[in-house]
This record gives structure tokens, C-alpha cells and sequence, in this order.
């Protein structure tokens, strides 16, 4: 290995050369094995230290508490020469061989490291600034569970625990309800998961203040964002992305939060009911195909969902805003692959938001109530390699033409597949002499 490989952090910084003896030694001075070029540029440090010199040997006592934590470097002798390279391999050696670091290990994870309660932060050049705040643990929680959604079922009752010793007071939940709600409409693909952390978080939080408890005013946020619905969908494109943000987490929202009843199970927000329907109408009045796109998302997430509950309260607000589909469709001036959207959304609900009904029971199926009751018949052919099965009207003949075939074949052939019919039984004389003619014909015709 090069004597002058280093591992330092800034490695490539010091102006050492591959020993010359034009460099290393002047004529005639034979003993001097000093290299001419052998200052190494100090590394920048932490901005929380004094600046490290090789000429200053500082002890574990003169490094403050948070910068000594993160140290990971043994402190360096001040006459560290790069010319020694015996003693060099030696350090190396004597490292690797004290090391407990593998290269196969997974990930790394420094000595005492916490992932939901770290006792200290630092910032980009390793200064210490201070104990973590409710913002920097929500976040670090959120981005967790953004990250491995499917460790949400684990970790949430974790989660909740350590929230409950940090949320104690009313300014504490707002503010716990603005960190989950910006994320929630901010992070790409986390509405669902955030919507089921705060449904699982108005059930769990201890906290209760006078202002409401965290469901309330969780809706007391989502309110404000509602009342500015109408000037968002006419807004610029970045304000359209962000209200578009909300309301498909507002959708995820009424699919997952439950509220729990004195009696029977619990029932989704109905004042969410409402909101998806006016949020719905907004969009289909600014018909653009960003609002659009966001409007056909909402209906495919909660279409069924919203269908069922407007039909059991006898409202037709489903077939109102499928009205104001078609319409557009026939005059918006939006995109080809909008419309077609459009269209495959009508036909969704059409055919019952493509849910199947059960199937009749098996006691009680028939061809007539059981469209899947010939499903898993097998297939046959006729002798002309036409296929049939038990719902054709003619499988029963066909069927016993099928085995009335099978039994002549094996009548001729036998079970062991060998040949027990004599076809020259059926031969009558003439045709037996005119064979024997033939043959004789070819034989004189092949020696020719």
C-alpha cells in the first residue's frame, strides 16, 4: 500500500510527494531523512472548538461536553510523520484489529443513539444547540412513519406515549395539530397514514382543553382551509397543488376518523360528509384539468363510501355531481386524457363503483341467480373442434357424442393404447387385388 494513502477525513489536502531522493536528501547528507515537503494543512473543526494544530496537544477535559460526544477521531501525536511508514502500517494495524465496525452490517448506528429521544442536536458542522423541541420530534416521528408506513400498527403506541409527555398544555396540542396537518398535506403520499395518526391520536391523547380536544381542533383547522376553497381552485398552480393536498387528505380523513357513540359502533365525521360534497362542487366550477384530476381522485377514493351514505339518507347528491360530469365532458374545453377520465369515472359508478355482489350460496345457486355458476366447468370439443361447456343449450348431446367418440377409439386402440382393430377385415377382395397391383406397379417403376 502507498505510504502516503491517508484515511483522515481531508485526505488529499497535504502536499506530501513519493520520496525522491533529489527531494528527500541534499547531496552529500546522507543522515538527514526528513522530506522537504511534510507540513500537513489542518482540518477545519467544529466551529464550537478552537481551531486543531499540530502543535497543540489538548486533553478530553478542554473539549466541551456536546462536541466530546461526537467526537470519532483518536487524538493525533503532534509529531505524526507521514515518512514512517513501518509506523504508520503499525497504527493502521493496531486499529483495525481494535475496530468493532463491520462491513457487513446493515446500517450504522452511533453508540447511544436514540431514534425518538435524542439528547442532543447538532447542526450541519456538529455545534451543539440544545435539547430537541415538540417540532423537531413530531418531525422526526412523521418522517419515521412516512418512511416505514408499515410499522405504523408497532410504533403508534409509542408514538402516542412519548406525545402525551410532551403535550401538556393548549398552546402544546395546536400546535401538535399544525405540525400533523402541514405534514399531512405537504409530504407526498402521507395523507393515509396521517389520517389514521389522527384518528388514533383523538382517541389516545390525554390532553383536553377548554378550546376542544385534538379531534376538534384538528376540523377547526381543516374548517379554515375549507372557507378559502372557492378563490384556491381559480388561484395560481402552486396554490391549486396545495388545496388539492388537502382535500384529498380531508378525504382520507372521512374514511378513517371515527367517532365513538354512546351506543353501537363508532361513525365517521358526518360534518366531513358535507365538506367532500362542497369541496367537489368547487372543483367541477373551475373545470381545469388540475381541478379535475384532483375531483376524479376524491370520487375514486370515497365515491362508494360517499354513494352509500347519501343513499341511506335519501339524498341524490351522487347523481347530481355524475350530472355535472356529463356536462363537462360535453362542453369544457378540458384535455382528451381528462375527459377520458371523465368518462371512466361515469362508468365506474355505473357499474356500482365496480363492487361485486356476494354470490348466491351454494345451496341455493342456479344458472338463473349465479352468473358465476358455470365458471369453473371444464371445456369440451366437438369432433370438429368446436368448444362447448355445461351452459351451452346442446351440451348434453354433444356431451354423449364426445363419449360415444372416446368409446369408439377405444374399442381400436385398447387401454394400453395399442392397436387391436384389423381395418383389412373391412377390405373387400377387389380392393385387396387393386393394393397388390399398385404395390407391384411401384416396385416395377422403382427399379426402372
Amino acid at each position: 500500500m502507498n505510504e502516503n494513502f491517508d484515511r483522515a477525513p481531508g485526505a488529499g489536502r497535504s502536499r506530501n510527494f513519493p520520496a525522491d531522493p533529489g527531494l528527500m536528501t541534499g547531496a552529500g547528507d546522507a543522515d538527514s531523512k526528513t522530506p522537504l515537503f511534510n507540513q500537513r494543512e489542518p482540518l477545519r473543526q467544529p466551529r464550537t472548538t478552537p481551531p486543531f494544530t499540530e502543535n497543540s496537544i489538548g486533553s478530553v477535559s478542554d473539549i466541551p461536553d456536546g462536541d466530546y460526544r461526537r467526537q470519532s477521531r483518536p487524538p493525533q501525536s503532534p509529531n505524526y510523520n507521514n515518512t514512517s511508514a513501518s509506523r504508520g502500517g503499525n497504527d493502521v494495524d493496531s486499529m483495525i484489529k481494535s475496530s468493532k465496525l463491520s462491513a457487513n452490517a446493515p446500517e450504522f448506528v452511533p453508540l447511544g443513539f436514540n431514534q425518538y429521544d435524542d439528547s442532543a442536536y447538532y447542526d450541519d458542522s456538529d455545534a451543539y444547540y440544545g435539547e430537541p423541541t415538540l417540532a423537531d420530534t413530531v418531525t422526526d416521528f412523521l418522517g419515521h412513519l412516512s418512511s416505514s408506513p408499515g410499522s405504523f400498527e408497532s410504533d403508534v403506541e409509542d408514538i402516542t406515549g412519548i406525545l402525551n409527555s410532551w403535550v401538556t398544555t393548549e398552546e402544546l396540542l395546536k400546535e401538535l395539530v399544525e405540525l400533523i396537518y402541514t405534514q399531512s398535506t405537504s409530504i407526498p403520499n402521507f395523507a393515509y397514514t396521517g389520517a389514521r395518526l389522527c384518528n388514533y391520536l383523538s382517541h389516545h391523547l390525554i390532553i383536553t382543553p377548554a378550546s376542544g380536544n385534538f379531534r376538534q381542533l384538528l376540523l377547526k383547522r381543516c374548517q379554515t382551509e375549507f372557507q378559502q376553497r372557492d378563490a384556491a381552485v381559480r388561484g395560481e398552480p402552486e396554490t391549486q397543488k396545495k388545496f388539492h393536498s388537502y382535500v384529498l387528505f380531508l378525504g382520507e380523513l372521512y374514511l378513517h376518523l371515527e367517532i365513538k357513540s354512546g351506543q353501537g359502533p363508532p361513525v365517521r365525521a358526518r360534518v366531513l360528509l358535507g365538506a367532500l360534497k362542497d369541496l367537489l362542487i368547487s372543483l367541477f366550477s373551475s373545470p381545469v384539468d388540475a381541478n379535475l384530476i384532483c375531483a376524479v381522485k376524491l370520487l375514486k377514493l370515497t365515491g362508494s363510501v360517499l354513494d352509500d351514505a347519501w343513499k341511506e339518507s335519501g339524498e341524490s347528491h351522487m347523481g347530481e355531481l355524475i350530472k355535472r360530469i356529463e356536462d363537462i365532458v360535453l362542453d369544457a374545453a378540458c384535455s382528451r386524457d381528462v375527459r377520458q377520465m371523465l368518462l371512466k369515472l361515469v362508468e365506474l359508478r355505473s357499474s356500482d363503483w365496480g363492487r361485486v355482489l356476494a354470490a348466491a350460496a351454494a345451496s341455493s345457486a342456479t344458472p338463473d341467480n349465479d352468473p358465476n355458476y358455470f365458471m369453473n366447468e371444464p371445456t369440451f370439443y366437438t369432433e370438429d373442434g368446436t368448444p362447448f361447456t355445461a351452459a351451452d343449450p346442446d351440451y348434453a348431446e354433444k356431451y354423449q357424442e364426445m363419449l360415444d367418440r372416446q368409446d369408439y377409439f377405444h374399442d381400436v386402440y385398447g387401454e394400453n393404447g395399442n392397436e387391436i382393430y384389423d381395418f383389412e377385415d373391412e377390405m373387400e377382395p377387389e380392393m385387396i387385388e387393386a393394393f397388390e397391383n399398385f404395390c407391384l406397379e411401384s416396385e416395377r417403376k422403382r427399379q426402372q
